[in-house]
């Protein structure tokens, strides 16, 4: 009775869309259920020259990323630091460059994203894009492993390169607050109880060194936010003065108790908004 009426829901449920073509899209999501990819047509991101403050690591992840597009070796890359510093809007906006620097979009370089909770999944994931004639960056935002969590084990065989080996066609950037990938008293404890403390981290802290470029970001100090604010400010033609952006500025990161790429744009926006102006 109950395997007919699963049988039944399954009729009325809508079949699930298709995965999209590889190489009708510049960006797309990773489903793991289902196995599918999903083209995103408009990327939520920022031009690579408004990123304030973080001009290393836009030109050593730039470098990296336009060696790969060319066919050329490139490293795995972890961006870690302070909440807010760009991460996760360098690796979108690094793609978008060398994409436009070769012919693009769609271009011969694909951004995927996939989430942290999808990482179990990588393996298909990448015998589906193994064959195709793309370069494909595969990234996944805010990862982190807390407890008896196993999904690290799958990307460390990725990043291994397992017996198949990672494809020559993909490279993986991961963003993360923790520079282990795991948090402080998490190692701390493992190293207490272990009978042998050493061996007992040493396969979870590891898997961070499978990344052979390491991006540190830190919170930005005042002259470097004024710096972003403004850069904003001029972009999107916002008319006030620098004294006026100043002042409100420091009211506003006040408020919110921090100094960062992410403050910088929520004030923007919130300047844009009382005069009226969009962004875009």
């Amino acid at each position: 009775m109950i395997s007919r009426i699963a049988e039944a829901l399954d009729r009325l449920a809508p079949p699930a869309p298709p995965s999209a073509d590889l190489r009708e899209a510049e960006a797309y999501v990773w489903h793991a259920a289902g196995h599918r990819l999903e083209a995103v047509h408009r990327v939520n991101r920022v031009d690579i020259d408004l990123l304030q403050g973080i001009d290393r690591q836009k030109a050593t992840l730039l470098e990296n990323t336009r060696r790969f597009a060319k066919g050329l070796p490139a490293n795995n890359a972890l961006l870690w630091g302070s909440r807010g510093a760009g991460k996760s809007s360098i690796v979108k906006a690094a793609h978008a460059k060398v994409n436009l620097e070769l012919g693009g979009p769609p271009g011969p370089l694909a951004l995927i994203e996939i989430h942290r909770e999808d990482i179990p999944s990588l393996p298909v994931l990448l015998n589906r894009v193994r064959e195709s004639d793309r370069r494909f960056v595969v990234f996944c935002d805010d990862l982190s492993f807390d407890g008896q969590d196993a999904a690290y084990k799958s990307l460390k065989a990725v990043l291994d390169g397992g017996i198949e080996g990672r494809p020559e066609n993909v490279l993986f950037y991961a963003t993360s607050n923790r520079r282990h990938l795991m948090p402080r008293d998490m190692i701390e404890n493992e190293r207490s109880t272990a009978i042998n403390p050493s061996e007992a981290v040493e396969e979870k802290v590891s898997l961070s060194d499978r990344f052979g470029l390491w991006l540190g970001f830190h919170n930005a100090d005042q002259d470097t936010f004024f710096a972003m604010i403004e850069g904003y400010a001029q972009h999107y033609k916002l008319g006030l003065s620098s004294e006026e952006l100043r002042k409100r500025a420091v009211e506003w990161s006040v408020t919110r108790g921090s100094r960062s790429g992410r403050v910088a744009w929520q004030f923007i926006q919130e300047v844009a908004g009382e005069l009226g102006k969009k962004l875009g």
